[in-house]
C-alpha cells in the first residue's frame, strides 16, 4: 500500500482498523560505481514488499541523510544531524496527528543510525506510540547470510550490488579491493578520505552472481516482514 497511490479519504478509512505506518529512510552519497541512491532505493524496496505483504501503507522515503564524511565526492547530499532530527521529528509528529500510533522506519544508511536517542527522546513524549527503527542491511539473519556468501562486505562493494543499484554501460573491477581500516578512516576529513579511499569503495569484491543476491534479498525482505508484523510490544 504506498501512499502516493493513494487519497485521504482512503487513508482516514485505514486508521479506523489499523495504525501502523512504514517509512523508509536512506541517503544519497556516493557508492563507487553503483548509483548514490544506493541508499534510498534499497530502503525504499524493502519497505514496499514488506508493506505490500502485511496490507500497511508505506510514505515516501527520506532521501538524504546524514553523510559528512562523503563531502568530497560529488553528488552527495549530507544534512546536519540537527536538521535531519528536526525533519525526522516532523515526519514523526505528523502521523501521530492522524493516529498513525506504530511508525516503522526502514533504514537503509548507517550514518542515519545516531538518530535512535532522538527517537527515544520522542517516544518519551508520546507515552501511546511506538517506534521501529530497523537497519535491514545488519539485522541478524541478513547479516548472517551475507556472512555466508562473503565475509567480507563493505559500504559501496558486492553487498549493495542489486540489480536495481546498478548503472548499465558501467563495468565494476573485477579484483577485489583491499580492505581499508575504518577506524582511521573515521579521524580523516572528506578530502583525505577520498584520497585513501580512491573510488570509494572500503573492500572485498564489486560483485556477485545473481542468484547469491536474490538470495540475500528474499532473507532481508522476510525479516523485515516479520518484524513488522510481530516486532510492536503490548502496551
Amino acid at each position: 500500500m504506498r501512499i502516493d497511490a493513494m487519497n485521504w479519504m482512503q487513508v482516514e478509512d485505514y486508521l479506523k482498523t489499523n495504525d501502523v505506518a512504514v517509512v523508509a529512510l536512506g541517503s544519497t552519497e556516493q557508492h563507487a560505481y553503483l548509483r548514490l541512491a544506493v541508499d534510498s532505493i534499497l530502503s525504499q524496496r524493502v519497505a514496499e514488499a514488506a508493506a505490500d505483504v502485511c496490507g500497511v501503507p508505506v510514505f515516501p522515503g527520506l532521501p538524504y541523510g546524514m553523510t559528512p564524511q562523503y563531502a568530497a565526492y560529488p553528488g552527495t547530499v549530507s544534512l546536519r544531524p540537527a536538521t535531519y532530527f528536526a525533519l525526522l521529528e516532523d515526519v514523526l509528529d505528523s502521523l501521530y496527528r492522524h493516529r498513525f500510533r506504530r511508525i516503522f522506519l526502514v533504514n537503509g544508511h548507517g550514518g542515519n543510525m545516531p538518530a535512535t536517542a532522538m527517537l527515544s527522546e520522542w517516544l518519551g513524549r508520546h507515552a501511546d506510540a511506538q517506534v521501529i527503527l530497523h537497519n535491514w542491511w545488519c539485522a541478524p539473519r541478513t547479516l548472517a547470510k551475507l556472512r555466508e556468501i562473503d565475509p567480507v562486505a563493505t559500504h559501496a562493494s558486492w553487498m549493495e550490488n542489486f540489480p536495481w543499484t546498478r548503472i548499465a554501460g558501467v563495468d565494476m573491477p573485477r579484483e577485489p579491493k583491499t580492505p581499508v581500516d575504518i577506524p582511521l578512516l573515521r579521524q580523516l576529513p572528506p578530502a583525505t578520505i577520498r584520497k585513501v579511499l580512491g573510488d570509494g569503495q572500503y573492500g572485498g569484491a564489486y560483485e556477485k552472481d545473481d542468484a547469491s543476491m536474490q538470495a540475500i534479498w528474499e532473507v532481508a525482505v522476510e525479516e523485515t516482514v516479520t518484524l513488522l508484523r510481530n516486532g510492536w510490544a503490548k502496551l
